[in-house]
């Protein structure tokens, strides 16, 4: 695993307004936030709240009105779009509701994508993707397609495509939400696991209480504010 900072992301005052013409709309509002190497964050909040707002902006999928976005150390927020990419593809991995998984494509040809971005040796790309699916429990899924695959399946996969170029930080965005209880816990049970032996950071947004609980901080959003934070475990 790479050197890391004591903090895999830092955001100090950051703001988003929306303007439509002379409506302006407030997203978020002065958000200061750090996570810590190896801890798990869930965000929770209702519709509106500026959860997403704040994962994109994170992620480098978009670009604050105010404030600053250091991820790994780096600040990141202004760099211009090639170098926002590149901190992207090294220091960031992303897990989605919707698996986001490319249906032509093999398990292990999905895992290997960000490995192909970093310009990796077919050899080696092959190599990490079999360790990554084996480490989940799909060794026998390495060729299977998405549609061959359960709804669990599909993002374990995913997790693995995430983490797979030993990312500073993997943001999820209700990566339980088109999963049953069961595959739920499953599914949070995993990440627990990767984060104790492996040290991952995650940063997760849910509407599930229970799972939001199974992490070691809780932020709540509310009005694009930090309404509270509570620590756990």
């Amino acid at each position: 695993m790479n050197q890391r900072n004591e903090f895999a992301v830092e955001v100090t005052d950051l703001t988003k307004i929306y303007r439509t013409g002379p409506i302006k709309f407030t997203a978020l509002d002065n958000v200061t936030l750090r996570v810590r190497t190896g801890e798990i964050v869930s965000i929770v909040g209702p519709s509106g709240s500026g959860k997403t707002t704040l994962l994109n902006l994170i992620g480098l999928l978009d670009r604050p009105t105010k404030g600053k976005v250091f991820i790994d150390g780096i600040e990141a927020s202004r760099l211009d779009e090639d170098r926002k990419s590149l901190i992207r593809n090294r220091k960031i991995g992303f897990v989605f509701q919707a698996y986001n998984l490319i249906h032509r494509l093999t398990a292990i040809e999905n895992v290997q994508l960000p490995l192909i971005a970093l310009g990796m040796r077919p050899e080696k790309r092959r190599e990490l993707a079999k360790k990554m699916l084996a480490s989940v429990g799909l060794t026998s899924k390495f060729y299977n397609r998405p549609y061959e695959l359960s709804a669990g399946e599909q993002q374990r996969v995913a997790i693995c495509r995430a983490l797979v170029a030993d990312p500073a930080l993997v943001l999820g965005d209700e990566i339980t939400g088109n999963v049953d209880t069961k595959t739920s816990a499953q599914i949070m049970a995993l990440l627990k696991e990767i984060n104790r032996t492996a040290g991952r950071t995650f940063l997760l947004i849910t509407h599930n209480p229970e799972l939001a609980r199974e992490a070691h901080r809780i932020v709540y959003l509310r009005d694009g504010l930090i309404e509270k934070e509570e620590v756990l475990n």
